[in-house]
């Protein structure tokens, strides 16, 4: 029971990375009406609700799966999503929350890498839980198989 919440929280995980970061995000300002201020905020709202969930699966992925050895591929990308997501949370979207509020307040900041890596991260972090979740659901398989 425990190996099936893990996997439906890292698929569920990956789409949701999937459908914001990769399909709203980019899509929010061509919409009509969306000036980048507005924009903005809306994005500051979704990204900081989306690390809470992040944060909340992880908790429930590592709950279910500890303790494990880092000594399978499973524990070693899990552990790789772990220090992504702690990145993220730590690091970069604070840096890029504070540029948002330069931007929300009228001031330009200065040019910066922050969101190129940003997306760089959560383009490693979906392919590492497609990955993981595959590998999970055959694993899966493979004990219902041989139980």
């Amino acid at each position: 029971m425990k190996k099936s919440i893990s996997i439906f929280c890292i698929i569920f995980w990956a789409g949701l990375i999937g459908g914001i970061s990769f399909l709203e995000a980019p899509l929010k300002f061509r919409a009509p009406g969306i000036t980048i201020p507005l924009g903005l905020g809306i994005g500051q709202l979704v990204f900081q609700a989306l690390n809470k969930i992040e944060i909340v699966l992880l908790m429930i992925i590592l709950a279910c799966s500890l303790p494990a050895p880092l000594k399978n591929i499973r524990s070693i990308l899990l552990f790789s999503v772990t220090i992504l997501l702690m990145a993220d949370t730590f690091w970069l979207l604070p840096l890029l929350d504070e540029r948002a509020k330069l931007v929300l307040t009228g001031h330009v900041p200065t040019k910066s890498y922050h969101h190129i890596l940003y997306i760089i991260i959560d383009t490693i972090k979906f392919g590492l839980l497609i990955v993981l979740g595959f590998l999970n659901l055959k694993s899966l398989s493979h004990e219902k198989r041989y139980s």
